[in-house]
C-alpha cells in the first residue's frame, strides 16, 4: 500500500510546538495542543489587471484566447462620429495596434483566433444596422460575403470556418435571427426562444449558449438557451438577470461577467453545463465589455460607463487569499478603534461600545486576546500609527462626549506595559487615520465636531518625530474614516474615506500623490500594509446605505485587486499587518468581537481533528 509519505514527500511528524516554516502538504502532530495539523494552498478564481487598451472603447469584437486575442471596432462615448474601425491584438501582456477594419462599426461580433480571425454585423452612427462580413489572416482584413439580416448586439462564437451569430437588433425590433457560417456564406437557422440583444453567447457552431441580454431597456433577462446545432431549447437561468455582458468558455463551461442591472455590476457567474453559480466578482464594474477565452483563462477588455481601455484576466484554480477566523476580543466594540501590530501580534485600544467610549486596550498573539492596561483617556474614533508593535505604539485624536467639544488632540504612546500621555497633535479631530511608528508617524484626513473651533473635514497632515507633531503639505481629497498604513513618516498611503471615497493617495515624506483608486467607494474600513503593498477590507457598502461590506481589495503598489471577501461584513472596525499577504482585522460595528486573519498567498495551517 502507498504510504503518506509516498504520495506527498513528507512524514507525519510528533512535534511540540508547529514548525515555524512548514512547506505545503506537510503534516504534524502537535503534542502540546494535541492538534493534527497541515500546511495547505488555498486555490480559488480571481481576475487580475492586464496591460490597457490603446483606444478607450465599449463594445468591440473581441475573440481569441486569454493571451492572444484580437479586439476590433467599438465605440468611442468621446469621438463624433462614435464608430471605431481601430483594431488591437493583446499577447497576455499588452495590445498593439494592427490594421484596421474596412468598415467601422460597434457592437459587431467576432469568433477566430488572432490568426484566423472573423467579424460579422454590428451598428454604425448614423448608417444603423450592418451586415457586413470581415474575414482576418493576422495581417489584413477581407470583405467577404454578408449576413443575411443585418444587425448589432447580438452575440457570436465559433472559428472563421465555422460560426453562430445569434440575436441581436434588425431594422425593426429585437430578433431571435441565428445564422450558421461554412467559411463562404450565411445560412439562416432555428431562432432563439426569445428574441434579444446585449446578450452573452459562447461556444462553437453546433454546440452553443446564449444568455442574459433585453427586450427592452427595462426588461432584463437571465433567461439561457441551448443550441445543439439545429435547435435551440431553455436551460437554466443566470442567478442575476443582466444585459451588456461579457461572455467566454463553452456550452458545457462558461463565464459571464460585468454588465448592466439596470446600474453596471462587476459581478462574475460560471456555468457547468446546467446551472450557474456566482464567483469572485471583477475588479471594475462595467456594461459593454467583452471577452475571449475560456470558462478558466479569460480575458475582459473595453466597457461603460463612458469608454473604457481597461483589461482583466480571469484565472481558475490559481493560488489566492484566504481569511481564517481568529480568537475572539473580549470586550466587543465599534467606534472605529485603534490598531497596530502585525497578524500575530497586535494591539487594539479604544472604540465604543454603547452606551459609553471604550479605555480598553488588548493585545493579540495569534491565538488570542488578552487584557492589559487601558488608555488614560476613553474614546473612539481614534487614529494609530499602523506599523507599531505590541511594545510600542501610537493613538492620537477620537472623541470623547465629556470633553467640552468632544474632539480630541491627545496623542498617548504604549510602552508594552502603560499608555503615557505625551505632546498633543496642533488639530483637535476624530477619525484621523495614520501610518508609521511610535517614533515615526503621520496623521492625517479627520473630522471635527461641530461644537469645535473649526467643525467638518479635514485635509490636514501632521508628522510625529518621536517627541513633537509639525504640520506638513495637506492631503489632495478632504476626507474621513478611511484607512491608512505605511512603514514611517516619509511612505505611507491613504484610501478610502467619508464621504464615499475610492481615491488613494500616496506619501512620500514632502507630498501626496493622487495614484490608482480603489475598486469600491467606501469609509469605514479596516486595513494593514505598507506604502507598496496593502491590503483594505470591510467598511460600509455604499451601495446599501449603512450596512457592513465583506469586500477585501489588495494593493501590489500600482493597482487595487479585488480578492476574497472577509467571512463577516462589518464597519468601524480595526486592522493591523505588514503587507497584502499578512493582515489581521478585528472587532467593529455592531460590537462585535470577532478576529479573522488574513493569508493573501492562501498559504495556512489547517487543524484536522482535536481531541
Amino acid at each position: 500500500m502507498t504510504t503518506y509519505k509516498e504520495i506527498n514527500g513528507t512524514d507525519i511528524t510528533v512535534v511540540s510546538s508547529d514548525p515555524s516554516n512548514p512547506v505545503t502538504g506537510e503534516v504534524w502532530y502537535n503534542t502540546t495542543t494535541q492538534q493534527l495539523k497541515g500546511y495547505q494552498q488555498v486555490l480559488g478564481n480571481a481576475w487580475s489587471t492586464g496591460g490597457d487598451m490603446n483606444a478607450a472603447k465599449q463594445d468591440p469584437a473581441l475573440f481569441g484566447t486569454q493571451t492572444a486575442a484580437i479586439a476590433a471596432g467599438g465605440y468611442d462615448a468621446t469621438a463624433s462620429p462614435t464608430s471605431l474601425n481601430n483594431a488591437e491584438v493583446y499577447n497576455g501582456t499588452s495590445w498593439t495596434a494592427v490594421n484596421t477594419l474596412n468598415t467601422k462599426r460597434y457592437a459587431p461580433r467576432g469568433a477566430g483566433t488572432t490568426t484566423a480571425g472573423l467579424v460579422f454585423g454590428g451598428l454604425d452612427d448614423p448608417t444603423g444596422k450592418q451586415n457586413v462580413t470581415e474575414t482576418w489572416n493576422g495581417t489584413n482584413w477581407t470583405e467577404v460575403n454578408n449576413l443575411n439580416t443585418a444587425r448589432g448586439s447580438a452575440a457570436g462564437c465559433g472559428t472563421q470556418t465555422a460560426a453562430l451569430n445569434f440575436g441581436g437588433i434588425d431594422a425593426s425590433a429585437r430578433t431571435g435571427v441565428t445564422e450558421s457560417w461554412n467559411g463562404t456564406n450565411w445560412t439562416e437557422v432555428n431562432d432563439m426562444n426569445t428574441g434579444r440583444r446585449q446578450l452573452g453567447g459562447i461556444g462553437i457552431q453546433t454546440s452553443a449558449l446564449a444568455f442574459g441580454g433585453e427586450t427592452a431597456p427595462t426588461d432584463v433577462l437571465g433567461n439561457t438557451e441551448a443550441w445543439n446545432g439545429t435547435s435551440w431549447f431553455e436551460v437554466n437561468d443566470l442567478n442575476v438577470a443582466k444585459r451588456n455582458i461579457g461572455s467566454s468558455g463553452t456550452q458545457s463551461a462558461g463565464l459571464c461577467f460585468g454588465g448592466q442591472i439596470p446600474g453596471y455590476t462587476s459581478q462574475t457567474e460560471l456555468w457547468n453545463g446546467s446551472q450557474w453559480s456566482e464567483t469572485n466578482d471583477m475588479n471594475e464594474a462595467r456594461g459593454m465589455g467583452q471577452g475571449a477565452g475560456s470558462q478558466t483563462t479569460a480575458l475582459a477588455a473595453g466597457g461603460s460607463p463612458g469608454s473604457k481601455s481597461v483589461t482583466e484576466e480571469w484565472n481558475a484554480g490559481i493560488a489566492v487569499g484566504a481569511w481564517v477566523t481568529g480568537g475572539n476580543m473580549n470586550t466587543g466594540r465599534g467606534g472605529h478603534l485603534a490598531g497596530a501590530g502585525t497578524r500575530t501580534a497586535s494591539i487594539a485600544a479604544g472604540g465604543e461600545n454603547p452606551p459609553g467610549y471604550q479605555a480598553k486596550t488588548e493585545l493579540y498573539n495569534g491565538t488570542s486576546w488578552s487584557e492589559v492596561n487601558d488608555l488614560n483617556v476613553a474614546k473612539a474614533n481614534l487614529g494609530s500609527a499602523s506599523n507599531g508593535t505590541t511594545t510600542a505604539a501610537l493613538v492620537f485624536g477620537g472623541l470623547n462626549t465629556a470633553q467640552p467639544e468632544y474632539n480630541l488632540k491627545t496623542t498617548e504612546l504604549w510602552n508594552g506595559y502603560v499608555w503615557t500621555e505625551v505632546n498633543d497633535m496642533n488639530t483637535q479631530r476624530y477619525n484621523p487615520r495614520g501610518a508609521g511608528t511610535s517614533t515615526s508617524a503621520l496623521a492625517f484626513t479627520g473630522n471635527q465636531f461641530p461644537t469645535g473651533p473649526a467643525p467638518g473635514l479635514k485635509v490636514l497632515t501632521e508628522l510625529w518625530n518621536g517627541t513633537n507633531w509639525t504640520e506638513v503639505n495637506d492631503v489632495n481629497n478632504t476626507r474621513e474614516a478611511g484607512y491608512g498604513v505605511g512603514a514611517d513618516n516619509t511612505s505611507a498611503l491613504a484610501f478610502g474615506g467619508n464621504p464615499n471615497s475610492a481615491k488613494t493617495e500616496s506619501w512620500n515624506g514632502t507630498n501626496w500623490t493622487e495614484v490608482n483608486p480603489m475598486n469600491t467607494a467606501r469609509y469605514d474600513m479596516g486595513g494593514g500594509g505598507i506604502q507598496t503593498s496593502a491590503v483594505g477590507f470591510g467598511g460600509r457598502n455604499p451601495a446599501v446605505p449603512f450596512t457592513a461590506s465583506n469586500i477585501t481589495e489588495s494593493w501590489n503598489g500600482t493597482n487595487w485587486i479585488n480578492v476574497e471577501g472577509m467571512n463577516v461584513g462589518r464597519n468601524g472596525m480595526a486592522g493591523s499587518g505588514t503587507s497584502n499577504t499578512s493582515a489581521l482585522a478585528f472587532s467593529g460595528a455592531p460590537n462585535s468581537a470577532s478576529t479573522e486573519e488574513w493569508y493573501g498567498d492562501g498559504k495556512l495551517t489547517e487543524t484536522f481533528t482535536t481531541s
